[in-house]
């Protein structure tokens, strides 16, 4: 949404395009892009933070996509939601890490880590 202002779109748009940026992220993850994963990373933080923004924290809308088929896409929306639905989003966490969906595999038993010893505290 590089010309559109994401407060001028809707929530569903927006959800569809934090699905567009994951899928480009684990593209970029798995040809060694790193630099284009790191622009991804600032354009879904600002898409999750318009969603936080939003009357009644529209995060809520990414709870569907814990079931998402692609692991990156869990993996992101489960770090999103963990505030919102902390059993479920850690849940997804934890089957990530289970069944070994590398490379996210790794950054879901950080995260899970993260949250044990209280480096990350949902907000």
């Amino acid at each position: 949404m590089k010309r559109t202002k994401l407060q001028d779109v809707t929530v569903d748009q927006l959800v569809q395009r934090f699905t567009a940026i994951a899928l480009d992220q684990d593209k970029a993850l798995r040809s060694g892009q790193h630099a284009k994963f790191n622009r991804l990373y600032d354009d879904l933080a600002a898409v999750q933070q318009e969603l936080k923004n939003r009357v009644g924290d529209q995060r809520r809308a990414l709870i569907a996509l814990l079931a998402h088929p692609n692991a990156q896409v869990r993996l992101k929306s489960a770090i999103a939601t963990l505030a919102l639905v902390p059993d479920a989003a850690r849940t997804t966490l934890q089957t990530i890490s289970d069944q070994n969906e590398y490379p996210q595999a790794a950054y879901a038993r950080d995260m899970i880590n993260a949250l044990g010893d209280g480096r990350f505290i949902p907000s």
